[in-house]
């Protein structure tokens, strides 16, 4: 029967800690009012063409100072926010480029987009392996970052895993950018995506994406990645997420191939309103399969031909332990071993706890399963127990070194830490 300990005893816990930090700050979009004939942006708007040139042009150089850092990038973000409002507050006369900047900035507004909590990460190989020491490998760690309002993004951290199976995370830059979008259908379409960019010199940790549909408006919740091998041996990075309105959820798809442009689309079909999907890193017989949480309680399995199209699928785990009892979801996309598919889960038992377990799938029919963990490999200890949530640990994907499995985990819906154990003794765990 499972035990009452902290996790399995091959389980190596890292002294990481990679915690919220108000002072990373994004330039995001600010609506004034909710009146339907935006008159309320008019008078905004106006109250600025109304001052004397010499005047917006304190006002701006005022702005620099306080918020400027990198005047070039302020000013761009400006700028395009004024192009953004401008069929908006319908000016009587032109706008000069010091004043669209001005109005572009009262139409703007400082998020701490990481206030609150730094959580739900997954883990992936970096597109550049380039000077990498033997036996290491760089990667890509995606975070759920959760600031004022309780709004998500997805923030990003890279760092070295060496031969040994010891995390050095690279230091993080000091900006925080939003990507440029390129192409976005905003109107309130339930079908809208978005493409967005990044300037060259950005580091990866500088990027934030954050909300910019009206389907994600409250936020972008648990990016899930997985490094994507096409038959064609094409190679791409993707992430399902849920999209959070205020009214409802969808699933959607994040696609990049260089962690500089990104495409954000939903899922459409059946699967849309469910959580947890995560695909794995390849077509099985010629067609894209994922694992879901359709019901909230078990995990399900899906195939489609379509990458944005999906159905729910039948149930292939359902809980079975004390700890799983409440409910089992998948924690990120299945690892392809010579034994089988290995999905990290989690269940959820008495008292909300949350912990971490694991089990392998079938590695011709992943629905069929083979063996789980009879307890779980981590559950939060007494230092681990308090927080935003308190009593969880989660994650949203690990990744594979050799035949160690590196586990990066939340802690109390707050902070993230990492876990690493060798793969041979988590089989050896099951049943």
């Amino acid at each position: 029967m499972p035990d009452r300990l902290p996790g399995a005893p091959f389980v190596r816990r890292l002294p990481i800690e990679l915690r919220a930090d108000p002072s990373r700050v994004v330039v995001r979009p600010y609506v004034p009012g909710a009146d339907d004939d935006h008159a309320r942006a008019r008078r905004i708007a106006a109250r600025v063409m109304a001052l004397s040139a010499a005047h917006v042009a304190d006002e701006l150089q005022g702005l620099m100072r306080d918020f400027g850092g990198h005047e070039t990038q302020v000013k761009a973000g400006f700028r395009q926010r004024y192009a953004e409002v401008a069929g908006v507050i319908a000016l009587d006369a032109p706008a000069n480029d010091t004043q669209a900047l001005l109005i572009g900035a009262y139409f703007s507004q400082e998020y701490g987009y990481e206030a609150a909590a730094l959580f739900n990460p997954s883990i992936v190989p970096h597109p550049n392996q380039s000077g990498v020491p033997d036996g290491a490998v760089r990667f890509v760690l995606s975070l759920r970052a959760v600031g004022e309002g309780h709004v998500s993004s997805i923030a990003f951290r890279t760092g070295i895993c060496d031969a040994a199976g010891w995390i050095v995370l690279a230091p993080q830059g000091e900006r925080a950018v939003v990507p440029v979008i390129e192409d976005a259908a905003l109107g309130g379409s339930r079908a809208a995506g978005v493409r967005m960019r990044c300037d060259d010199g950005l580091a990866l940790s500088e990027i934030v994406i954050f909300p910019s549909t009206p389907a994600q408006r409250n936020g972008i919740e648990d990016l899930r990645l997985v490094r994507f091998t096409e038959d064609d041996g094409s190679v791409a990075w993707l992430g399902t997420y849920t999209a959070y309105s205020g009214q409802g959820i969808r699933q959607e798809i994040l696609r990049t191939t260089d962690f500089a442009s990104f495409s954000l689309d939903p899922i459409r079909g059946a699967a849309e309103a469910g959580k947890g999907m995560a695909l794995f890193p390849r077509r099985l017989a010629g067609r894209y399969a994922m694992l879901g949480r359709a019901d909230n309680e078990t995990i399900s399995l899906a195939f489609s031909d379509d990458l944005y199209e999906w159905p729910t699928g039948p149930t292939i785990i359902a809980p079975r332990w004390p700890w799983e009892f409440v409910q089992i979801g998948n924690c990120g996309a299945p690892i392809e071993l010579d034994e089988g598919w290995l999905v990290v889960t989690h269940g959820v038992g008495a008292m909300r706890n949350y912990v971490l377990g694991a089990c392998l799938l079938d590695a011709r029919d992943p629905s069929r399963l083979i063996a789980r963990t009879t307890r779980p490999l981590i559950r939060p200890d007494a230092t681990e127990r308090k927080g935003y949530v308190p009593n969880v640990v989660y994650s949203c994907g690990a990744m594979l070194h050799g035949r160690t499995l590196v586990l990066p985990y939340a802690v109390a819906d707050s902070f993230t830490t990492f876990a690493t154990m060798p793969v041979d003794q988590l089989l050896a765990a099951m049943d």
